[in-house]
């Protein structure tokens, strides 16, 4: 008898999730027969539940009507659970999978500031021969490189602007510190959904970077690949695009970002982004 009490507990619990799952994004708001069609509860347990839900704050009903939303609870319970998401400890197992499979060190990058990003991470490569991060928690200029870059290119409009209209600073002879030059490469960078680096920062260092998003579809880090250009050339870091935007999808994942858009793989990352050149 106990023991079919708690198996119906958690039916009910399993129910009610479903319930709290009906809702996204595109769907903010739904009626009782929406929510059963979509869970496929009757309209009697869909109402049973909901009642439930409501009571418990989790949702709510939407005024002037007989349909339902996420309540305030939930945010409470969001806000909570963001508190404690650690960026890094998410990251370290996946980047360890993707310095694994492509043999390169793997570096985790954040902005600093409106003009500089840092390095907060990295799983070094285990060949003689490879790039290792001496500057990890230093400033440095976002134009610079491929994290940098990328984090540039999805910045505000205005945070580009100003970037654009500062002196900057050439570290290698491949450098971009052209304006129009640069914000041509931001719209690529954008437009592709990656950036490329052939020795911008750092002589003898090449690297490809991707798009960390947060719950909110905001992009709040950047992933790298990076190792010595004899190794990495042109044709090996398109070859890791698509290894690099999985990763980064998985990271993106766990912190709550929804996408249904495909990854794409290797022959389309090859034919959109043509031959890289040093920008």
């Amino acid at each position: 008898m106990q023991d079919a009490r708690k198996q119906k507990l958690v039916q009910s619990l399993d129910r009610a999730v479903a319930i709290l799952d009906s809702f996204t994004a595109d769907r903010q708001d739904l009626g009782v027969s929406d929510i059963a069609r979509l869970t496929r509860l009757s309209r009697s347990t869909t109402h049973r539940l909901l009642m439930s839900l409501q009571h418990n704050q989790l949702v709510r009903q939407v005024p002037g009507g007989t349909r339902y939303a996420l309540g305030p609870h939930v945010l409470r319970l969001a806000h909570a659970a963001l508190a404690h998401v650690a960026l890094e400890t998410i990251a370290e197992p996946i980047m360890t999978w993707l310095r694994d499979t492509c043999g390169e060190t793997v570096g985790f990058h954040l902005p600093h500031g409106e003009y500089a990003r840092t390095v907060v991470s990295q799983v070094e490569s285990r060949q003689p021969l490879r790039r290792t991060y001496t500057d990890i928690g230093q400033p440095i200029p976002i134009y610079q490189g491929a994290p940098g870059k990328l984090l540039l290119a999805y910045r505000p409009p205005e945070i580009q602007a100003e970037v654009l209209a500062r002196p900057m600073e050439a570290t290698t002879v491949h450098t971009i510190t052209d304006p129009q030059r640069l914000q041509k490469e931001l719209e690529r960078i954008a437009g592709q959904g990656y950036a490329l680096s052939l020795e911008e920062r750092t002589p003898g260092i090449s690297t490809c970077s991707t798009p960390i998003y947060n719950h909110t579809g905001k992009v709040i880090a950047a992933l790298s690949v990076s190792g010595p250009s004899s190794r990495l050339t042109p044709e090996r870091l398109l070859e890791i695009v698509p290894l690099a935007r999985q990763a980064a999808h998985r990271i993106s994942m766990q912190l709550g970002h929804v996408d249904d858009s495909s990854l794409g793989d290797r022959d389309a990352v090859l034919t959109s982004a043509g031959s890289p050149s040093h920008g």
